[in-house]
């Protein structure tokens, strides 16, 4: 089940792939996009934090971080981040915990692959509280960015 708007965003402690621990709850005090993704390299999560790229002047007057989480290792995500210049961290959720903790999670994907995050897009209010929860059943879809800025600017 996915969380909610108003539900209490769980915490969690992830890799970057700059290999630093990140915990949510380090942005306390701020606006936070999560981001979850099925796959570093892939076109449609390539255009979608491609577009978080091109657009990170918005977020940022919006006092908001942004967070792209994948089940991709550390190393896969440092080259993906590198190759598309962004400028936010991407953190490996290589045990699948964080994904299944917000309902973000396929159990089977394409091409025989098991547990995969959902492409999701979370907005979490500096308080810890889910704001906007969009979790995506086609990962052919991009989430709905205007919903997310709209969402941003209520805060």
């Amino acid at each position: 089940m996915s969380l909610q708007v108003g539900d209490q965003a769980p915490d969690f402690k992830l890799f970057s792939s700059d290999k630093k621990e990140v915990n949510l709850s380090d942005f306390r005090g701020k606006n936070v996009v999560v981001l979850f993704f099925p796959m570093a390299f892939t076109g449609v999560c390539s255009a979608e934090l491609c577009q978080m790229r091109d657009d990170i002047a918005t977020y940022s007057k919006l006092n908001s971080d942004i967070l792209g989480i994948s089940v991709d290792s550390l190393f896969t995500l440092g080259k993906f981040k590198a190759e598309q210049n962004l400028p936010f961290p991407l953190l490996s959720d290589f045990n699948k915990e964080t994904s299944q903790a917000f309902g973000a999670y396929y159990e089977t994907f394409v091409f025989g692959m098991n547990g995969v995050s959902k492409r999701s897009a979370f907005v979490v209010d500096k308080y810890g509280i889910i704001q906007y929860a969009e979790v995506l059943e086609s990962a052919r879809d991009l989430p709905n960015f205007e919903a997310v800025k709209a969402t941003l600017e209520r805060l």
